[in-house]
């Protein structure tokens, strides 16, 4: 619910999606690259960790990649109903999707949604016109 309060840097929920697509950091952390288990379709069209939150393609990749069957985890499982139509931004329903992609990764390997996790500090909510 902290990545849909936009409470979370967008880098934190980036960090949490491209280490379960396989791309790993580089020396200093500020680049992170395509490994070995990164999927080839992601590997060949973002050799570089994408900004997932900030760039549409990536975003929209990451959409086509949740199973059909996953789709409504948002609702089902964190009870949310979408965002009110003065919230509604491209940034906002990017952040949905990185929690749809992220609980239907949770469900694709028989994993149950924790009820906490390592948390950086929470960020003071941004508008949505941010």
């Amino acid at each position: 619910m902290m990545i849909l309060d936009d409470r979370l840097s967008d880098r934190f929920v980036c960090e949490l999606i491209w280490r379960r697509l396989g791309y790993g950091p580089q020396e200093e952390e500020a680049i992170w690259l395509a490994g070995p288990t990164t999927p080839p379709a992601w590997a060949e069209a973002f050799p570089r960790a994408p900004e997932l939150i900030a760039e549409r393609p990536p975003s929209v990749r990451l959409t086509r990649s949740i199973p059909a069957e996953h789709k409504q985890l948002l609702k089902t499982q964190l009870g949310f109903a979408g965002y009110r139509i003065d919230e509604l931004v491209p940034r906002r329903t990017r952040r949905a999707t990185a929690v749809s992609w992220l609980l239907a990764d949770l469900a694709s390997r028989g994993e149950e949604l924790p009820p906490q996790g390592p948390l950086p500090e929470p960020q003071e909510a941004m508008s949505p016109a941010d």
